[in-house]
C-alpha cells in the first residue's frame, strides 16, 4: 500500500475514536479494544519479524486489557493498570523469543519493536481515561482536531524536512483555534498540546518514509493506527498537568 494510505487509516480511526466519546462509554470501550487489536495484528507486518501471530496476540491483548482496565477501575486512577499491562506485555515479548530458541533470524528486532508495539497498544487507553477524567469531551474533540491537522499535513508529498516542521506548526495552530470554537481552554495549554501531537505524528510519518518499501495491508493498517491510540494518553496527561 502508498505511504499515504497511512494518514488515512489513521484519520478514519481518530473520527471513530472522537465519534465514540460522543456514545455511550461502551461503545468508546469497544472502539479502544478493536484499535488494540488491530494494532496488534499490524504491527508485526509493520515490522516484517517472524513468529507475528503469537506476538500479534501479545500486543493486541496487552492493549485491550489496559483499555477495559481504564474503563473499569474507580476515578482517579484510571491509567494505574496501564504500566501493569505494558510490563506484562514486554515481558510476555522476551518469553516468545526465549521459546523461539536460539539463533532464530531477528530476534533483537522482534524484542525491541514490539515492545514499543505494546507501549502503543497500552497508551491507547489514554483515550478512555481522557474522558472519563473530568466528564468534558471537548478537550479530548481539541486533541482530535490537533491530531488530524498533523495526519492531514502528513498527505502532502513533499519531503520530510518540509512536512515536519509545517505538520507541527499547524497542530500547534490548530490546538488553540479549536479550544477557542469549541470550549474555554486557555490558548497556551492547547497550543502546547498542538505542538506535542504535531511532533509525535510527523516523527511516525518520518519511520514510514525511512521504512522505503511498501506495506500490505496489517501493515498499513497498524501504523496508521499506532500513533493515533498514543495520543489518547497524551491528551490525558496534558489535560491533568496543564488544564485541570
Amino acid at each position: 500500500m502508498k505511504s499515504w494510505s497511512i494518514e488515512v487509516i489513521g484519520l478514519a480511526g481518530l473520527a471513530v475514536i472522537i465519534a465514540s466519546i460522543y456514545r455511550t462509554p461502551d461503545v468508546l470501550l469497544a472502539v479502544a479494544v478493536v484499535i488494540a487489536l488491530a494494532v496488534g495484528v499490524g504491527w508485526p507486518h509493520y515490522l516484517g519479524i517472524p513468529a507475528k501471530k503469537t506476538l500479534a496476540a501479545v500486543i493486541g491483548l496487552c492493549g485491550a486489557g489496559s483499555a477495559v482496565a481504564a474503563a473499569s477501575v474507580p476515578a482517579p486512577g484510571y491509567l494505574d493498570w496501564t504500566p501493569g499491562f505494558v510490563a506484562l506485555g514486554v515481558i510476555s515479548v522476551f518469553v516468545v523469543q526465549l521459546v523461539r530458541g536460539t539463533g532464530q533470524a531477528q530476534r533483537l528486532e522482534s524484542t525491541l519493536g514490539c515492545c514499543v508495539g505494546v507501549l502503543l497498544s497500552c497508551l491507547g487507553a489514554g483515550w478512555i481515561a481522557g474522558a472519563r477524567f473530568t466528564g468534558v469531551k471537548e478537550m479530548m474533540l481539541v486533541a482530535g482536531v490537533s491530531a488530524a491537522v498533523a495526519l492531514l499535513a502528513g498527505l502532502i508529498r513533499w519531503p520530510d524536512s518540509i512536512v515536519a516542521p509545517l505538520g507541527i506548526a499547524l497542530a500547534g495552530l490548530a490546538g488553540p483555534l479549536a479550544g477557542l470554537v469549541f470550549s474555554d481552554i486557555a490558548v497556551l495549554p492547547a497550543a502546547i498540546f498542538g505542538v506535542v501531537v504535531g511532533a509525535v505524528l510527523v516523527s511516525f510519518r518520518r519511520l514510514v518514509t525511512l521504512r522505503g518499501t511498501a506495506l500490505n495491508f496489517p501493515g498499513a493498517l497498524g501504523m496508521g493506527l499506532a500513533p493515533v491510540a498514543a495520543v489518547g494518553s497524551l491528551a490525558y496527561f496534558i489535560d491533568k498537568l496543564l488544564i485541570y
